[in-house]
Protein backbone atom coordinates (compact mmCIF):
# COMPACT_ATOMS: atom_id res chain seq x y z
CA UNK A 1 0.00 0.00 0.00
CA UNK A 2 1.38 3.50 -1.30
CA UNK A 3 2.34 5.93 1.86
CA UNK A 4 -0.29 8.81 1.55
CA UNK A 5 0.12 12.43 2.61
CA UNK A 6 -2.29 15.26 2.99
CA UNK A 7 -0.37 18.15 1.26
CA UNK A 8 -1.59 21.21 2.67
CA UNK A 9 -0.26 22.78 -0.55
CA UNK A 10 -3.20 20.80 -2.77
CA UNK A 11 -5.60 20.36 0.39
CA UNK A 12 -5.59 16.59 -0.76
CA UNK A 13 -4.27 13.27 0.10
CA UNK A 14 -1.74 11.88 -2.35
CA UNK A 15 0.71 9.06 -2.71
CA UNK A 16 3.83 9.74 -1.89
CA UNK A 17 6.21 9.67 -4.54
CA UNK A 18 9.84 11.03 -3.84
CA UNK A 19 12.07 12.98 -6.60
CA UNK A 20 15.37 10.36 -6.29
CA UNK A 21 13.77 6.57 -5.76
CA UNK A 22 14.17 5.42 -1.85
CA UNK A 23 15.87 8.45 -1.05
CA UNK A 24 13.00 11.14 0.85
CA UNK A 25 14.55 14.91 1.51
CA UNK A 26 12.76 16.20 4.28
CA UNK A 27 13.43 20.32 5.66
CA UNK A 28 11.38 20.65 9.20
CA UNK A 29 11.37 24.24 11.00
CA UNK A 30 13.47 24.29 13.97
CA UNK A 31 13.05 26.43 17.02
CA UNK A 32 13.84 30.31 17.14
CA UNK A 33 15.66 29.91 19.60
CA UNK A 34 15.71 32.89 22.11
CA UNK A 35 14.22 30.96 24.82
CA UNK A 36 13.86 27.61 25.88
CA UNK A 37 11.52 25.66 23.32
CA UNK A 38 7.78 25.33 25.21
CA UNK A 39 5.33 21.87 24.61
CA UNK A 40 3.62 23.12 21.75
CA UNK A 41 7.13 23.59 19.42
CA UNK A 42 7.73 19.76 20.64
CA UNK A 43 3.96 18.65 19.75
CA UNK A 44 5.07 19.63 15.84
CA UNK A 45 8.76 18.48 16.55
CA UNK A 46 7.57 14.92 17.93
CA UNK A 47 5.01 14.58 15.06
CA UNK A 48 8.32 15.51 12.83
CA UNK A 49 10.36 12.46 14.42
CA UNK A 50 7.38 10.04 13.82
CA UNK A 51 7.04 10.78 10.56
CA UNK A 52 11.19 10.43 10.24
CA UNK A 53 11.01 6.95 11.47
CA UNK A 54 8.20 5.67 9.89
CA UNK A 55 9.49 6.87 6.20
CA UNK A 56 12.59 4.78 7.43
CA UNK A 57 10.65 1.89 8.66
CA UNK A 58 9.26 2.05 4.80
CA UNK A 59 12.87 1.40 3.57
CA UNK A 60 13.72 5.20 2.59
CA UNK A 61 16.87 6.88 2.88
CA UNK A 62 15.95 10.11 5.16
CA UNK A 63 18.09 13.39 5.05
CA UNK A 64 16.31 15.79 7.21
CA UNK A 65 17.49 19.08 7.97
CA UNK A 66 16.08 21.26 10.76
CA UNK A 67 17.62 24.52 11.05
CA UNK A 68 18.43 26.70 14.05
CA UNK A 69 17.03 30.41 13.75
CA UNK A 70 19.85 32.53 15.83
CA UNK A 71 19.68 35.47 14.19
CA UNK A 72 15.95 37.38 14.23
CA UNK A 73 14.23 40.13 16.14
CA UNK A 74 13.32 38.02 18.84
CA UNK A 75 17.28 36.99 19.70
CA UNK A 76 18.26 40.40 18.94
CA UNK A 77 16.13 41.84 21.66
CA UNK A 78 16.67 39.01 24.28
CA UNK A 79 20.33 39.17 23.71
CA UNK A 80 20.49 43.27 24.36
CA UNK A 81 18.05 43.03 27.46
CA UNK A 82 20.95 40.38 28.99
CA UNK A 83 23.87 42.68 27.86
CA UNK A 84 25.16 39.68 26.35
CA UNK A 85 26.28 38.63 23.13
CA UNK A 86 24.23 37.22 20.48
CA UNK A 87 25.91 33.86 19.91
CA UNK A 88 26.44 33.51 24.11
CA UNK A 89 23.08 34.01 24.22
CA UNK A 90 21.52 31.69 21.36
CA UNK A 91 24.12 29.19 22.56
CA UNK A 92 22.48 28.68 25.58
CA UNK A 93 18.95 28.16 23.91
CA UNK A 94 20.35 26.00 21.33
CA UNK A 95 21.81 23.69 24.02
CA UNK A 96 18.52 23.54 26.18
CA UNK A 97 17.25 22.16 22.86
CA UNK A 98 19.17 19.54 22.00
CA UNK A 99 19.25 18.25 25.46
CA UNK A 100 15.35 18.24 25.24
CA UNK A 101 15.46 16.44 22.09
CA UNK A 102 17.19 13.53 24.08
CA UNK A 103 14.99 13.67 27.26
CA UNK A 104 12.16 13.20 25.02
CA UNK A 105 13.92 10.16 23.19
CA UNK A 106 13.93 12.05 19.21
CA UNK A 107 16.24 10.70 16.94
CA UNK A 108 18.68 13.55 15.51
CA UNK A 109 18.39 15.23 12.08
CA UNK A 110 20.97 14.82 9.28
CA UNK A 111 22.06 18.78 9.68
CA UNK A 112 21.10 21.35 11.69
CA UNK A 113 22.30 24.52 10.30
CA UNK A 114 22.60 28.51 11.90
CA UNK A 115 20.98 31.04 9.91
CA UNK A 116 23.84 32.77 11.07
CA UNK A 117 26.10 30.70 9.32
CA UNK A 118 24.50 30.97 5.99
CA UNK A 119 24.09 34.13 5.41
CA UNK A 120 26.65 34.30 2.22
CA UNK A 121 23.74 32.14 0.68
CA UNK A 122 20.89 34.41 1.56
CA UNK A 123 22.62 37.24 -0.12
CA UNK A 124 23.09 35.41 -3.54
CA UNK A 125 19.10 34.30 -3.22
CA UNK A 126 18.43 38.10 -2.96
CA UNK A 127 20.54 39.24 -5.56
CA UNK A 128 18.84 36.90 -7.80
CA UNK A 129 15.88 37.73 -7.31
CA UNK A 130 16.78 41.52 -8.17
CA UNK A 131 18.04 40.40 -11.28
CA UNK A 132 15.05 39.19 -11.90
CA UNK A 133 13.04 42.00 -10.62
CA UNK A 134 11.41 40.49 -7.79
CA UNK A 135 12.75 42.43 -5.38
CA UNK A 136 14.08 46.19 -4.74
CA UNK A 137 15.58 47.99 -2.67
CA UNK A 138 14.34 51.19 -0.21
CA UNK A 139 17.04 53.07 1.87
CA UNK A 140 19.21 49.75 2.40
CA UNK A 141 16.28 47.48 2.92
CA UNK A 142 15.02 44.64 0.53
CA UNK A 143 11.83 43.45 -0.26
CA UNK A 144 9.61 40.47 -2.25
CA UNK A 145 7.64 41.74 -4.54
CA UNK A 146 4.92 39.42 -4.34
CA UNK A 147 2.83 41.01 -7.03
CA UNK A 148 5.26 39.54 -9.39
CA UNK A 149 4.50 35.47 -7.82
CA UNK A 150 1.27 34.91 -9.67
CA UNK A 151 0.94 31.81 -7.15
CA UNK A 152 1.75 33.76 -3.65
CA UNK A 153 -1.25 32.58 -1.61
CA UNK A 154 -2.28 29.47 -2.80
CA UNK A 155 -0.62 27.61 0.29
CA UNK A 156 -2.49 29.38 2.87
CA UNK A 157 -5.73 29.93 0.85
CA UNK A 158 -5.18 33.45 0.53
CA UNK A 159 -7.43 36.04 -1.34
CA UNK A 160 -5.60 38.43 -2.77
CA UNK A 161 -8.34 40.50 -4.05
CA UNK A 162 -7.97 43.14 -1.09
CA UNK A 163 -4.30 44.01 -1.23
CA UNK A 164 -2.95 46.87 -1.73
CA UNK A 165 0.00 47.09 -4.10
CA UNK A 166 3.25 48.15 -3.24
CA UNK A 167 2.54 48.10 0.76
CA UNK A 168 5.79 47.00 2.54
CA UNK A 169 6.26 45.14 6.14
CA UNK A 170 9.31 45.01 7.64
CA UNK A 171 8.40 42.63 10.90
CA UNK A 172 8.78 39.15 10.46
CA UNK A 173 5.69 37.42 11.70
CA UNK A 174 2.29 39.13 11.04
CA UNK A 175 -1.05 38.22 10.16
CA UNK A 176 -3.25 37.45 6.60
CA UNK A 177 -4.90 40.95 6.51
CA UNK A 178 -1.17 42.39 6.68
CA UNK A 179 0.06 40.40 4.00
CA UNK A 180 2.09 42.73 2.13
CA UNK A 181 5.31 43.02 0.21
CA UNK A 182 7.99 41.06 2.90
CA UNK A 183 12.09 42.19 4.08
CA UNK A 184 14.12 40.13 2.42
CA UNK A 185 16.92 42.20 3.99
CA UNK A 186 17.05 44.58 6.79
CA UNK A 187 19.36 47.66 6.55
CA UNK A 188 21.61 48.21 10.06
CA UNK A 189 19.71 50.11 12.83
CA UNK A 190 21.35 51.46 16.10
CA UNK A 191 18.95 49.12 17.86
CA UNK A 192 20.44 46.23 16.10
CA UNK A 193 23.51 47.27 18.42
CA UNK A 194 26.74 45.11 16.97
CA UNK A 195 24.64 42.63 15.08
CA UNK A 196 25.29 42.94 11.53
CA UNK A 197 26.85 41.99 8.68
CA UNK A 198 28.42 43.74 5.90
CA UNK A 199 27.51 42.36 2.39
CA UNK A 200 27.03 43.38 -1.34
CA UNK A 201 23.65 44.13 0.26
CA UNK A 202 24.77 46.60 2.94
CA UNK A 203 25.16 46.61 6.52
CA UNK A 204 22.20 44.92 7.49
CA UNK A 205 20.68 41.22 8.42
CA UNK A 206 18.35 38.76 6.68
CA UNK A 207 14.55 38.83 7.61
CA UNK A 208 13.48 35.58 9.02
CA UNK A 209 11.80 33.87 5.65
CA UNK A 210 14.82 33.93 3.54
CA UNK A 211 16.78 32.44 6.29
CA UNK A 212 14.89 29.04 5.45
CA UNK A 213 14.69 29.21 1.84
CA UNK A 214 18.74 29.60 1.87
CA UNK A 215 19.49 26.50 4.16
CA UNK A 216 17.21 24.04 3.21
CA UNK A 217 17.85 24.56 -0.79
CA UNK A 218 21.83 24.45 0.33
CA UNK A 219 21.51 20.96 1.95
CA UNK A 220 18.54 19.26 0.05
CA UNK A 221 18.74 20.79 -3.23
CA UNK A 222 16.35 23.70 -4.77
CA UNK A 223 13.46 20.91 -5.35
CA UNK A 224 13.12 18.49 -2.53
CA UNK A 225 10.24 16.00 -1.08
CA UNK A 226 8.86 16.92 2.02
CA UNK A 227 8.78 20.57 4.17
CA UNK A 228 6.98 20.63 7.61
CA UNK A 229 5.79 22.77 10.43
CA UNK A 230 3.24 23.71 12.51
CA UNK A 231 0.06 25.12 11.25
CA UNK A 232 1.14 28.90 12.18
CA UNK A 233 3.90 28.26 9.84
CA UNK A 234 1.99 28.11 7.32
CA UNK A 235 1.53 31.89 7.06
CA UNK A 236 3.47 34.10 6.35
CA UNK A 237 6.64 32.40 6.29
CA UNK A 238 5.84 29.01 4.22
CA UNK A 239 3.87 31.28 2.09
CA UNK A 240 6.88 33.49 2.02
CA UNK A 241 9.43 30.62 1.86
CA UNK A 242 7.78 29.07 -1.33
CA UNK A 243 7.51 32.44 -3.01
CA UNK A 244 10.97 33.64 -2.84
CA UNK A 245 12.64 30.35 -3.40
CA UNK A 246 10.67 29.78 -6.74
CA UNK A 247 11.05 33.31 -7.79
CA UNK A 248 15.37 32.74 -7.44
CA UNK A 249 15.19 29.42 -9.11
CA UNK A 250 11.96 29.49 -11.42
CA UNK A 251 11.16 25.80 -10.51
CA UNK A 252 9.11 23.92 -7.81
CA UNK A 253 10.56 23.93 -4.77
CA UNK A 254 8.83 21.52 -2.46
CA UNK A 255 6.29 18.45 -3.57
CA UNK A 256 4.51 17.87 -0.02
CA UNK A 257 3.58 20.47 2.80
CA UNK A 258 2.61 18.86 5.95
CA UNK A 259 1.43 20.70 8.94
CA UNK A 260 0.51 19.76 12.87
CA UNK A 261 -1.82 21.56 14.40
CA UNK A 262 -1.75 23.39 17.80
CA UNK A 263 -1.60 22.15 20.91
CA UNK A 264 -3.80 24.07 23.53
CA UNK A 265 -3.51 23.37 27.56
CA UNK A 266 -6.68 22.63 29.92
CA UNK A 267 -8.87 23.92 26.67
CA UNK A 268 -6.88 27.23 26.39
CA UNK A 269 -4.28 28.91 23.99
CA UNK A 270 -1.15 28.21 25.71
CA UNK A 271 0.11 31.51 27.08
CA UNK A 272 2.65 33.45 29.67
CA UNK A 273 0.01 35.90 30.51
CA UNK A 274 -2.26 32.78 31.33
CA UNK A 275 0.03 30.95 33.60
CA UNK A 276 -0.57 28.11 31.50
CA UNK A 277 2.93 28.14 29.61
CA UNK A 278 4.94 24.92 29.95
CA UNK A 279 8.49 24.41 29.03
CA UNK A 280 9.68 20.21 28.99
CA UNK A 281 11.46 21.23 31.91
CA UNK A 282 8.81 22.38 33.71
CA UNK A 283 6.96 18.97 33.32
CA UNK A 284 10.72 16.76 34.58
CA UNK A 285 10.19 20.00 37.47
CA UNK A 286 7.16 18.29 38.46
CA UNK A 287 8.66 14.53 37.99
CA UNK A 288 7.24 13.44 34.99
CA UNK A 289 9.38 11.24 32.62
CA UNK A 290 9.91 12.40 29.20
CA UNK A 291 9.40 9.39 27.82
CA UNK A 292 5.41 10.11 29.23
CA UNK A 293 5.38 13.32 27.63
CA UNK A 294 6.59 11.96 24.55
CA UNK A 295 3.33 9.14 24.75
CA UNK A 296 1.02 12.25 25.18
CA UNK A 297 2.72 13.60 22.18
CA UNK A 298 2.57 11.26 20.05
CA UNK A 299 -1.41 10.06 21.19
CA UNK A 300 -3.24 12.29 18.69
CA UNK A 301 -3.46 12.78 15.50
CA UNK A 302 -0.74 15.41 14.18
CA UNK A 303 -3.70 17.55 12.58
CA UNK A 304 -6.00 17.45 15.04
CA UNK A 305 -5.64 19.99 18.01
CA UNK A 306 -4.04 18.52 20.76
CA UNK A 307 -5.64 19.39 24.54
CA UNK A 308 -2.34 18.94 27.26
CA UNK A 309 -3.93 18.29 30.65
CA UNK A 310 -1.98 17.20 33.44
CA UNK A 311 -4.99 14.69 34.13
CA UNK A 312 -3.94 13.51 30.75
CA UNK A 313 0.01 13.44 31.41
CA UNK A 314 -0.92 11.20 34.24
CA UNK A 315 -3.14 8.46 32.57
CA UNK A 316 -0.02 8.51 29.95
CA UNK A 317 2.42 7.75 32.94
CA UNK A 318 0.33 5.48 34.57
CA UNK A 319 -0.13 3.22 30.86
CA UNK A 320 3.75 3.37 30.74
CA UNK A 321 4.19 2.01 34.00
CA UNK A 322 1.16 -0.75 33.05
CA UNK A 323 3.41 -1.24 29.74
CA UNK A 324 6.91 -2.04 31.29
CA UNK A 325 4.92 -4.01 34.35
CA UNK A 326 3.82 -6.29 31.22
CA UNK A 327 7.33 -6.47 29.75
CA UNK A 328 8.76 -7.00 33.01
CA UNK A 329 7.09 -9.77 33.99
CA UNK A 330 7.21 -11.96 30.61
Amino acid sequence: MALRFRNTYTRQKEDFRSIVPGKARMYTCGPTVYDYAHIGNFRTYMFEDLLRRYLKYKGYEVVQVMNLTDIDDKTIRGSQAEGVPLHEYTARYIKAFFDDLDSLGMERAEVYPRATEHIPEMVGIIKKLLDKGAAYEIDGNYYYKISTFSAYGKLSNLDMEGLKPGARIATDEYEKDSASDFALWKAWESDDGDVFWETELGKGRPGWHIECSAMSMKYLGEHFDIHTGGVDNIFPHHENEIAQSEGATGEKFVNYWLHSEHLIVEGRKMAKSLGNYYTLHDLLDKGYSGVAVRYLLIASHYRQQLNFTFQGLESAANALERYNDFISNL
